[in-house]
């Protein structure tokens, strides 16, 4: 059996003595000590209060922390559930940790949560971060129950975020994979994810868990072939998502490179289901109800993003002449040359280049990790421009104007159809 390749023994034995389970929820983790105890806590509290008869467990990998996070996972425990539910468990919830290599980073630990769904028979699974400080026993419920009951494939979340937060999932992940793949999805790389036993095995066959770009951002993988398979999607609204602090630390440079670079070999590993592609997006059910709250405001230092954006255009424009077409690097420097308000990066323009990048990663034009940090300037430029127009913009007119982009992705996909096909 596959599984037998990367799983440890000590693992398959502890996953043996659990026997077959009905739920699985995962928490891949590395130096997690400050939040894992309220992670662990609500997984604990929602499984008690919304599945009491049903069979549990948590599964841990961890990528070697020093700071005691396993031992926390294990030790985590609610000593009188009847104070917090007025219930106890009628079942027992396991919890078992195990650890993976941190060089294969968290596809490691995704192929282990499905290993574990597979040994398991699980018949619905949830995965969520390790350093959420928003998260509540409603969000196992939310990730969990479309698949258990609904007989959902996969529930991919909705979260109540400042206007300024998720900029490249709005700007370009999820319009792209609407555009691309004709699947509304919202957050295609939130990082909580409720999938089904049966889809977890079926993506623990594929041929791709030492690929980098699987490795790097598995997320946007499983989406992407979830879609392409057709299977049952739906999202499900879990209200602010909060970080601890320490955890959104990565530089924007190497997030492109990450999400884009997985997101475009995506399009290249499955470019015969959506190139003949000729229907117009479709919705995707949400379930839960959508509420705003209180968030913390997200800041940018809108001085440093203009001049990044201009330095980049007038520094890197020897590379961008290799990437994009020489009227579209004209529109670019175009606008680069705006100094403050009004300034505005258009709509139109910026589908135009996150094309144009697109086919050009896919030609290999130039070295692909270099082409993608190239985009990263730009993407500054337009990130400066959205903030200027939505200082003063409800969630109303946010909204429309997330509609307003996606349409315009769509009506673009000509575009990159044309130039993903040309030949080199």
């Amino acid at each position: 059996m596959a599984e037998e390749l990367f799983l440890s023994d000590e693992f398959i034995r502890k996953l043996t003595a659990v026997g077959e389970v009905d739920i699985l929820v995962g928490v891949p983790t590395f130096n997690n000590r400050r939040t894992i105890e309220q992670v662990v806590n609500a997984i604990q509290l929602g499984l008690v209060k919304y599945f009491p008869r049903e069979r549990v467990v948590l599964i841990n990998p961890d990528g070697g922390s020093n700071d005691g996070t396993p031992e926390a996972v294990r030790n985590s425990s609610i000593l009188d559930f009847r104070t917090l539910l007025s219930l106890s468990p009628l079942r027992t919830i396991h919890r078992i940790t195990t650890t993976y290599g941190g060089v294969d980073g968290r596809g490691s630990a995704w192929r282990i949560i499905m290993a574990a769904a597979d040994l398991l028979r699980a018949k619905a699974c949830a995965v969520v971060s390790p350093d959420l400080e928003s998260i509540s026993p409603e969000w196992i419920e939310a990730l969990v129950r479309p698949v258990y009951k609904e007989h959902c494939d996969m529930v991919t979340p909705i979260y109540h975020r400042h206007k300024y937060d998720g900029m490249l999932v709005n700007n370009i992940i999820a319009p792209v994979i609407s555009a691309v793949y004709g699947v509304r999805v919202r957050e295609p790389v939130g990082g909580e994810i409720g999938f089904s036993g049966r889809l977890a095995c079926r993506f623990l066959e594929q041929d791709v868990w030492h690929e980098e770009f699987v490795r790097a951002h598995s997320e946007i993988w499983m989406i992407t072939r979830a879609i392409a398979d057709g299977c049952k999607l739906c999202q499900s609204f879990l209200g602010p998502k909060i970080h601890a602090p320490e955890a959104s630390s990565q530089n924007i440079v190497a997030t492109i490179q990450q999400a884009l670079g997985t997101l475009f070999r995506c399009m290249e590993s499955q470019e015969d289901y959506w190139l003949p592609r000729t229907e117009a997006p479709q919705p995707v059910p949400v379930f839960g109800f959508e509420y705003s709250s209180g968030v913390e405001p997200r800041r940018f230092n809108r001085k440093k993003l203009l001049a990044m954006f201009q330095n980049g255009v007038s520094q890197l424009t020897p590379v961008l002449e290799s990437i994009l077409s020489a009227e579209t690097l004209a529109q670019v420097r175009d606008v680069a040359q705006q100094n403050g308000t009004p300034f505005r990066f258009p709509d139109e323009l910026w589908v135009k280049i996150v094309y144009e990048f697109a086919a050009s990663y896919h030609h290999s034009v130039i070295n692909r990790e270099h082409l993608l940090q190239a985009l990263t300037p730009l993407y500054r430029g337009r990130i400066y421009s959205v903030v200027l127009e939505n200082q003063r913009a409800d969630s109303e007119q946010i909204e429309k104007r997330r509609e307003l982009l996606s349409e315009e992705y769509e009506k673009q996909r000509p575009y990159l159809v044309e130039n993903w096909t040309r030949k080199p």
